[in-house]
């Protein structure tokens, strides 16, 4: 099913502490989280570790889109039957939910009662392809390298659950630069949720965050969360990203600089709530006769 952007208004997630429920949104973050005194010091001399990097998993640290496309053709060929190689139909693949696609392109030859089975066991085959996955997306371990020397957190969300992505971050070679992982058993109920989930566990305010994102609807997400976005180009066109503050064709064309710019105009304080303490001046006083004798 499409996931729900999520933090339309501001409003965050959640979470149960001894004395009771605890409602945390975005302003709340962006006020619990401000750096101490002595961290304050440290980023006025290394300001770049005051960011945190947010990164999707979803095509932008892993190429799922062939993952997906490679299930449903699997499937497909199981069933014997073939998926054309039209434009449109690649897309329905690859952006929407299981219950569109076998309505649309595999269960017009078949029965409706055989809807689960078919999307259990697209569900196997994606997550044994999964398991073969080994190589990131191109340029991603050079740049997380050079935020890994400037040592700038990272975090990595993802609905999987945790098992298969610390597996599959192993495999990859990338487990050692990130230092929060968000998957399925955080029980975040949308993406905005993740990606505060994924600040709360960096220890950075929501504003001090930037998320890397290859679908607009994450960009909205990350806006929402007062976050930055780089969108990378590829899964979706570069007209479909213009929302973004920054759009690349790869990791290789970024630098820490880059990051720097993002805040560049923007201050210190910004996005910070502030408190404006209007003071009464004195109600002026009548010139009478009284007043001179």
């Amino acid at each position: 099913m499409e996931e729900a952007i999520g933090a339309e208004y501001g409003e965050g997630f959640e979470t149960f502490r001894p004395n009771g429920m605890l409602k945390v949104d975005v302003d709340f973050l962006n006020d619990r989280l401000q750096a101490g005194f002595l961290q304050r010091i440290r980023y006025a001399m290394k300001p770049d570790e005051a960011y945190g990097l947010i990164f999707s998993w979803d095509n932008v640290v892993a190429d799922s889109g062939a993952l997906k496309l490679d299930a449903w053709n699997q499937l497909a060929s199981e069933e014997g039957l073939e998926i054309p190689e039209d434009y449109n139909v690649q897309r329905l693949l690859l952006y929407a939910d299981a219950d569109q696609v076998l309505d649309k392109v595999l269960l017009r030859e078949k029965k409706e009662a055989d809807r689960d089975r078919l999307k259990t066991r697209l569900s196997q085959i994606y997550y044994d392809n999964l398991l073969k996955i080994s190589e990131p997306i191109e340029g991603l371990k050079e740049w997380l390298d050079a935020v890994s020397t400037a040592r700038i957190p990272c975090a990595v969300v993802s609905s999987l659950d945790r098992r298969n992505m610390v597996e599959a971050l192993e495999r990859m070679g990338l487990m050692k630069y990130f230092q929060a992982i968000v998957t399925e058993e955080d029980g975040m109920e949308s993406i905005a949720h993740r990606f505060l989930s994924a600040a709360v566990k960096l220890d950075r305010k929501p504003s001090k965050c930037v998320v890397f994102e290859d679908d607009p609807r994450g960009i909205t997400a990350a806006h929402n969360c007062t976050m930055m976005a780089v969108a990378l180009i590829g899964a979706h066109p570069a007209y479909d990203l213009g929302q973004a503050d920054l759009a690349v064709g790869s990791f290789s064309e970024l630098s820490v600089i880059n990051l720097r710019r993002l805040y560049a105009h923007k201050g210190s304080n910004f996005m910070d709530l502030q408190k404006q303490i209007v003071e009464k001046t004195p109600r002026r006083r009548k010139l009478t006769i009284d007043t001179i004798f």
